[in-house]
Parts: C-alpha cells; sequence; structure tokens
C-alpha cells in the first residue's frame, strides 16, 4: 500500500494535466468553431449586401438610360421606356430577394441606408415615367441618389469593419 501511496501523487499529477490539456483543446475549438461561424456569417452578409447593391444599381442604370432618351441625362446609350421596361421588371424581380436577403442578414443600419437608397430609386423609375422632367429636377434626384448609395457603402464598410472606400463620385467629362 505504501507503494502506492508514494505513486499517488504522481498519478494525481497525470490525471490533472491530461484533464487540463482536454480543458484546452475543447476551449480552443470552441474559440476556433465560434471564428469560423462568424467568418461565414461576414461572408454571406458581404454576399447579401453586394448582390443587393447589383440589383439597385441595375434599376438606377436603367433610369440613367431612359433619362438619356428624354435628353436630360448624358448616358451614352439612350432607351426608351418601352423598351427599359421588361429590364426594369427583371431588375425588380431580381432586387426582392436580394433585399429579403438584405432584411435577413444585415445589420439595421445598413438596412436603413438601403431602405433610404431605394426610396430615391423608386422615386427616378417614377420620374422617368413623367414627360415634362427638367433637366434640373434630375440632376437633383442624381445627387440625392448618389448621396444615398454613398451613404449605404459606407454603412456596409462599418458594418464590415472594412476601411472607408471611395466616395464614387467623377465627372465624365474628365479624362483620367
Amino acid at each position: 500500500m505504501s507503494a502506492f501511496i508514494q505513486q499517488l501523487p504522481a498519478l494525481i499529477g497525470v490525471v490533472i494535466g491530461a484533464l487540463g490539456s482536454y480543458l484546452a483543446i475543447v476551449r480552443g475549438d470552441r474559440a476556433r468553431f465560434r471564428r469560423e461561424q462568424a467568418v461565414r456569417w461576414e461572408e454571406r452578409r458581404l454576399a447579401a449586401y453586394s448582390d443587393y447593391a447589383r440589383c439597385l444599381k441595375k434599376t438606377v442604370t436603367l433610369t440613367y438610360r431612359v433619362a438619356a432618351h428624354l435628353e436630360i441625362d448624358p448616358h451614352p446609350h439612350p432607351l426608351t421606356p418601352q423598351e427599359a421596361a421588361p429590364q426594369m421588371a427583371e431588375a425588380l424581380d431580381a432586387r426582392d430577394p436580394a433585399w429579403e436577403a438584405l432584411l435577413l442578414l444585415g445589420a439595421p443600419e445598413v438596412v436603413e441606408a438601403a431602405r433610404a437608397w431605394v426610396v430615391v430609386a423608386i422615386d427616378m423609375e417614377r420620374v422617368v415615367q413623367e414627360p415634362a422632367l427638367s433637366s434640373e429636377a434630375w440632376q437633383a434626384l442624381l445627387e440625392r441618389q448618389r448621396a444615398r448609395r454613398e451613404a449605404y457603402y459606407t454603412a456596409v464598410r462599418g458594418d464590415l469593419a472594412l476601411p472607408p472606400g471611395h466616395g464614387a463620385r467623377w465627372e465624365p467629362h474628365l479624362r483620367v
């Protein structure tokens, strides 16, 4: 019995060491799982944010082209309202599921910025249907759209902890 008692501290040390190793491995695995899960959700949010922006930008570009047909926008590829109608419907069909993904995955600040941007895009869609739209009113609407778009991207960058990006403002008459 005395030999067992003499080896008991070593045995307890081995058990404590094994238990400590097990707990360290479990804790490390949990931390790695949480990090990997956070990365996966961040990738999904980025995909939802960019899909929504792409869908909305398609609508905005179509309104530019119709406005060019109405001779109030300098877009180089004018499009009649009749030609644009099926493409607008397609853009709207793509935008709805992208909006739902954004609602599901997006941060509240990003969703609000997206909502503000889409309201202006809807105004642009409505305005190009009016025959007597002035160039000044169109330019004011473009400025609102650009500001809302910039606010959306700022909110996205803030949510994803990305560095500040380009404001996407440029003058089409300038050559680089």
